[in-house]
């Protein structure tokens, strides 16, 4: 069952959609004073957010968004009141670039420089653009990319400090994952929590190596493991014992990107004949690995993973084919009817058996699926996800979701026309007893005044609408992912 607040005739314009993929080369501080609703008293501590804020350079634009270079928004929350600070992470590229004012290193979704083929022909260089997730782990502030170590930045001010090799967990040149999951407790460790994350070394074997981090930020953990093949792996999901990988249906044809025609992602072909594979890699080390063959499909994110009558339970968001970019196209032009839309599938793993089945939880468009944090790696009955107005097909995403697991109940806020979403944070109430004892915190383009609103929503009422929209004094282009912590690190 569906409850939405309101019946918008028209979802969205395309041009209202286009403007907030423009750059903000503003970097500023200030109190968001100018709000909508209140904020609770109760929610204290720093909202981190990051994604590509520059989508060109000096007036050459990026082929894709995920090639932009990385800007940080710090939100900090106390007595009701909220403090906005945003700033560029000073890459080493970002700095030459800014400087030269034009494109110096190709992008893996398919910026290339200047200069046609003959300039890219074997140029291999990646700019480590940290514009994938930010979070603040073992007293460091970390702005991740997972092609290239992590960039560290004051917490208080956002200022750079340097990359980062994890107190020497990282070889210079080694890269860490940009999708960190966190066990609220740890069977291996007291029940303290851990951070568990990865790297991934292509080819035509590729490796696999996890890390698990304590609080403090020390490694416990490591543990390397080889699958055949080459593998595109963004995201895993963990449960206490297990890290679960969806290796997606794709082969890698390198020609075209050494040869300076295409980014290394338009390489990338979806191979709708063959199986995804499912990897199960026991965190403790011991044990074998175990590949699974699934129905064809490609994996961006998964929503959550637990242990459940002997099988393996994982929540993902699934597409039928990989949304390849192509050299002569924009991506502010895509038509979203030819590409297929993210749902929420559910997968059973019996590991005895060698058996996958599956079956579709959500078939309305959706993705960058958050929980409580308490949950995660355990049976969660709350999910909440960025999602489109429109109840069928591919389209921008303009709202947000909470899916309830257990009785299939679906609450939809959405902003449409003019509003333009992404990933929902969840906070937990820190008086909460309930799973849903909460708020959502929600970055949305208000393309009307062109201007960004963080929204706060009661996460046990999401039909209902904002508690408050704060509004910035500009607008923040669409971003990726991001943490709260409980720590405030406001003025």
């Amino acid at each position: 069952m569906y409850v939405q607040q309101r019946s918008i005739p028209q979802d969205y314009s395309r041009d209202d959609w286009k403007r907030g993929y423009l750059s903000q080369p503003q970097e500023s501080e200030y109190w968001l004073d100018n709000l909508d609703g209140e904020i609770p008293a109760e929610l204290c501590g720093t909202l981190f957010r990051v994604g590509p804020g520059l989508l060109d350079i000096n007036g050459h634009p990026v082929h894709h968004p995920f090639d932009g270079d990385g800007m940080v928004c710090a939100i900090a929350f106390k007595d009701g009141r909220a403090h906005f600070r945003n700033r560029y992470v000073q890459t080493q590229g970002f700095q030459d670039e800014q400087k030269a004012g034009k494109p110096l290193y190709r992008g893996v979704f398919g910026t290339q420089k200047p200069g046609g083929w003959l300039a890219n022909i074997f140029d291999t260089r990646l700019k480590n653009i940290a514009n994938t997730n930010v979070i603040y782990w073992g007293g460091k502030l970390l702005a991740l990319w997972e092609a290239a170590e992590p960039h560290r930045l004051d917490p208080h001010t956002l200022e750079t400090l340097g990359l980062d090799r994890l107190d020497g967990v990282l070889e210079e040149g080694d890269a860490i994952a940009a999708h960190p999951h966190i066990d609220p407790h740890s069977h291996r460790d007291n029940s303290e929590p851990c951070l568990v994350n990865f790297a991934v070394k292509p080819g035509p074997s590729t490796a696999i190596t996890l890390y698990e981090f304590a609080t403090s930020g020390k490694l416990l953990r490591q543990q390397t493991r080889f699958i055949p093949g080459f593998a595109f792996l963004h995201d895993m999901a963990i449960t206490p014992n297990y890290c679960i990988f969806f290796q997606n249906p794709v082969s890698f044809n390198p020609l075209p990107y050494l040869l300076g025609f295409r980014g290394a992602a338009e390489c990338i072909q979806f191979n709708p004949n063959t199986a995804t594979k499912v990897i199960v890699i026991p965190r403790d080390g011991s044990g074998e690995m175990t590949i699974l063959d699934s129905e064809p499909c490609f994996v961006f994110h998964h929503a959550n993973a637990w242990e459940e009558d002997g099988e393996i339970c994982i929540d993902s968001i699934c597409y039928d084919s990989f949304p390849q970019p192509t050299a002569d196209s924009d991506f502010r032009e895509v038509d979203f009817d030819a590409i297929p839309e993210g749902q929420l599938w559910n997968f059973r793993l019996n590991l005895e058996r060698g058996e996958v089945s599956h079956e579709v939880i959500e078939s309305r468009c959706c993705e960058f699926p958050v929980l409580h944090p308490e949950k995660v790696g355990r049976k969660a009955r709350y999910l909440y996800l960025g999602t489109t107005h429109r109840e069928q097909g591919n389209a921008p995403l303009q709202g947000v979701m909470k899916c309830d697991r257990l009785t299939g109940e679906r609450q939809v806020w959405s902003f449409a026309p003019r509003g333009f979403t992404g990933e929902p944070t969840f906070v937990p109430h820190p008086q909460g007893t309930k799973e849903d004892d909460g708020w959502l915190l929600l970055l949305m383009y208000d393309a009307e005044h062109h201007r960004s609103d963080l929204v706060i929503f009661d996460a046990k009422a999401v039909e209902n609408g904002p508690l408050a929209q704060l509004h910035l004094n500009y607008h923040i282009p669409y971003g990726l992912h991001g943490n709260f912590t409980p720590e405030y690190f406001g003025p």
